[in-house]
């Protein structure tokens, strides 16, 4: 069976021994005594698995992001002084989801 290093990554130690054992491979040499921050690269190595995982980023521009920010908290303190609940409550959303935004994409 073909794994990515995602699911092979979230495996138990034992789930991982247990794949080791049908894999005939120099890299996975001594399955048994390895531990799994050991024996997750060898698994990768004997069954030809990327071991980079991919972050897609498409087309992020984060100074962009901070423009429009800083513009929606000046625009949040007007509807604060007026008192308009609903719009205050679409900025802070707005703003919420631009915060999320940026937090994916950094880590």
């Amino acid at each position: 069976m073909a794994y990515t290093y995602e699911e092979l990554k979230r495996k138990t130690l034992a789930e991982l021994r247990e794949i080791a054992t049908d894999v005939k491979h120099d890299a996975v040499q001594g399955y048994s005594q390895l531990n799994k921050d050991h024996l997750l690269p060898a698994l990768c190595t004997a069954l030809g698995v990327s071991m980079h995982e991919h972050h897609v980023i498409g087309s992020f521009d984060k100074p962009a992001l901070k423009a429009r920010m800083k513009k929606l908290k000046s625009e949040r303190a007007v509807v604060l002084k007026s008192g308009d609940r609903e719009k205050l409550r679409a900025v802070r959303r707005h703003l919420h989801a631009l915060n999320h935004q940026i937090r994916a994409h950094i880590s």
